[in-house]
């Protein structure tokens, strides 16, 4: 484990530095090659628009993460953070957060103001890093939006997924890299999921996949009433997603 502050945050160009940032991918999540996103995406993504950054621990890459430009219905733009890895000895490290608040700097020099990414609803840690530490919402779900991969992590489950909206010019987002208290309406409902998920995942997918089911159909019940993850509070049983209206203005 390292210090946040021991890290350097670097804009990658260079074929060779992008290569590496492939390589920690395979690493991180063990897939098979068919599911790696290949060396020329990343080429591309840093010619049309988008940005990939590593972050360096005694010089040696050990997290980076990746955008690409998009465009919503109407002509609005936006940036999609397609991935974002650590590398398992340094996830307590501060990396992740440094680096996706280098791509919100990126994004306001841009005049960009929105960043979107996927994230599993069942990874209880990841929840609480996009909701709390980055100060991200979610008010949609997609079913199994990359299909089955071979990464281990996923157990094999559909790849279900939450579309975390980072509203980055939002003071919600400000209080939440300053570390501030920030007023929230009263959340209307909530979801939790099992702490021992990751477990039930290996040992039980039968049990994991009625879990992740129900989860599903309870975010879609609530995001058509219009509601929004605000909140996500960690506790000893479970990790619980709290919703409620949100507007971005």
């Amino acid at each position: 484990m390292c210090a946040a502050a021991s890290l350097e945050i670097r804009e990658l160009r260079a074929i060779g530095d992008l290569a590496e940032a492939v390589r920690l991918q395979q690493r991180i999540w063990e897939f098979d090659d068919i599911d790696l996103i290949p060396l020329r995406m990343f080429v591309v993504a840093t010619k049309i628009g988008g940005q990939a950054l590593g972050a360096y621990k005694d010089g040696a890459m050990i997290a980076f993460c990746l955008c690409l430009p998009g465009l919503k219905p109407g002509g609005a733009t936006y940036l999609h953070s397609h991935m974002l890895g650590v590398l398992p000895e340094y996830r307590n490290s501060g990396a992740g957060r440094q680096l996706k608040f280098r791509q919100r700097e990126y994004a306001l020099a841009q005049s960009v103001q929105l960043i979107e990414w996927t994230f599993d609803p069942l990874e209880i840690k990841n929840a609480f890093f996009n909701i709390e530490r980055l100060g991200a919402i979610a008010r949609r779900f997609v079913r199994d939006q990359y299909g089955t991969t071979s990464s281990r992590l996923h157990g094999g489950l559909p790849t279900d997924r939450l579309i975390a909206e980072w509203w980055i010019g939002n003071p919600r987002v400000s209080a939440a890299r300053n570390g501030t208290a920030r007023a929230l309406p009263k959340h209307e409902a909530s979801i939790a999921v099992p702490a021992n998920i990751a477990e039930m995942r290996q040992h039980d997918p039968g049990q994991a996949r009625e879990v992740q089911s129900s989860i599903g159909e309870q975010f879609e019940r609530h995001f058509r009433r219009g509601l929004a993850v605000v909140r996500f509070e960690r506790g000893p049983e479970a990790g619980v997603y709290l919703l409620a209206p949100w507007d971005s203005k």
